[in-house]
């Protein structure tokens, strides 16, 4: 499909917004977690369960909204994902009763599932080959960036309004989608439409049989459960046990995530000279060896600065990891790709939602859960890579 220069750039910042709807509606929240429960009274895990409904919501989105915009097209799917977005978005600006707080940010992650998902199939509808994947890494450098600056805001707003100014922002960031969705024009045409959904729906349980494909699902589903322990966790273990204020943990959350983006760069640098399976060994086992140091320093009572380095060091590795098990993942899957991405996305968000308030199950003043569950986490991730994925790249490995 042929676009023209205003045409690109306007899809190329459209499609970045739609893409980091995870971090702008996680991210941007966290700073205001230790507010939240002392506003409403509640518990550091019922907090935590506020981004767990969010992280499910997207997780069962993605699944839900993929194969409606194979067979809808992409606009009117995301014309209706944008607009629940922002009505869930005011719902949580005013909501003062936790169970509906809980219930509108499932909707909200639900809604937000579909700018996601449906901006790597616009990718897909518009790019091939080399240009679809500078248009990727355009979207993951996107990606990377929101986790710095999202926190960073949610830290500010808290200078001058309450934690729900963070939801009067994401109003406007749905808004600013559905107008945005209403300029794009459709990137589908009718004549390449599923005529079933169910037909798309189908191949998910033929994917989950694919031995090499599930183990790339639970590796990152162990993988993206430990890293969203961390953010379910750091507000707590850097506002409560090392008592900085919000704006010092948006910006050491900001540093953890620009690390992040830096290293993203690293697979396609790499690409070529270093197989994706060594990439993705040793995005394993660094994290793995950093969290046993990271439970270590919670044991120990480390300092603050140690805790920072440990975790840098136990985090980056993500976005390295991600890339190529991605890359792996798809490699093998021709026509199947779009659902296996949909899959992909839900095993890198299911757990992860999960396990976000069993973080704070022994309270806000012990980081211990938090260790535990990361160690737990990246050692079931080595063993799912040595069983599954591993065996199939015997020549590459040795």
């Amino acid at each position: 499909m042929q676009l023209s220069r205003k045409g690109r750039i306007f899809l190329t910042i459209f499609l970045g917004i739609m893409s980091a709807m995870a971090p702008l509606s996680t991210d941007m929240y966290l700073p205001s977690l230790p507010v939240v429960q002392s506003d409403l009274g509640i518990s550091a895990s019922l907090t935590q369960l506020t981004l767990t409904m969010t992280m499910i919501g997207m997780a069962l989105g993605q699944i839900f909204s993929g194969p409606i915009s194979d067979m809808r097209g992409r606009k009117i799917p995301l014309l209706i994902g944008m607009l629940i977005f922002t009505a869930a978005s005011a719902g949580c600006a005013y909501v003062t009763n936790i169970v509906l707080f809980l219930a509108l940010r499932f909707i909200q992650g639900f809604a937000g599932a579909s700018g996601i998902v449906i901006s790597r199939a616009i990718a897909r509808d518009v790019c091939e080959g080399a240009e679809l994947t500078r248009f990727y890494a355009i979207l993951m450098m996107v990606n990377g960036l929101a986790p710095i600056i999202a926190p960073v805001i949610g830290g500010q707003l808290l200078l001058f309004t309450s934690w729900r100014g963070v939801f009067f922002l994401l109003i406007f960031v749905g808004i600013m989608q559905f107008v945005s969705t209403c300029i794009y024009q459709e990137t589908l045409p009718p004549e390449q439409r599923l005529t079933s959904v169910i037909s798309s729906y189908s191949k998910y349980p033929q994917l989950l049989h694919d031995r090499y494909f599930l183990g790339h699902c639970l590796l990152q589903s162990f993988i993206f459960g430990a890293f969203f322990a961390y953010l379910g966790g750091s507000a707590f273990l850097f506002q409560n046990i090392y008592h900085v204020s919000p704006q010092m943990f948006s910006l050491i959350f900001a540093a953890i995530g620009g690390g992040l983006m830096l290293i993203g760069a690293l697979p396609a640098r790499l690409a070529g000279r270093v197989p994706d399976v060594i990439m993705l060994k040793y995005s394993v086992l660094i994290p793995l060896a950093g969290s046993v140091l990271l439970l270590a320093g919670f044991i120990l009572q480390a300092p603050i600065w140690y805790t920072f380095l440990v975790l840098f060091v136990t985090i980056v590795p993500l976005s390295v990891l991600g890339a190529a098990s991605f890359s792996l993942a798809l490699s093998r899957q021709g026509k199947n790709a779009g659902s296996a991405s949909a899959l992909i996305g839900f095993f890198s968000m299911i757990l992860g939602g999960c396990l976000m308030p069993v973080v704070g199950i022994a309270g806000s003043d012990t980081a211990l859960p938090l260790g535990l569950i990361m160690l737990v986490c990246y050692l079931l991730a080595l063993l799912v890579f040595h069983t599954l994925i591993a065996p199939e790249h015997q020549n590459e490995l040795h």
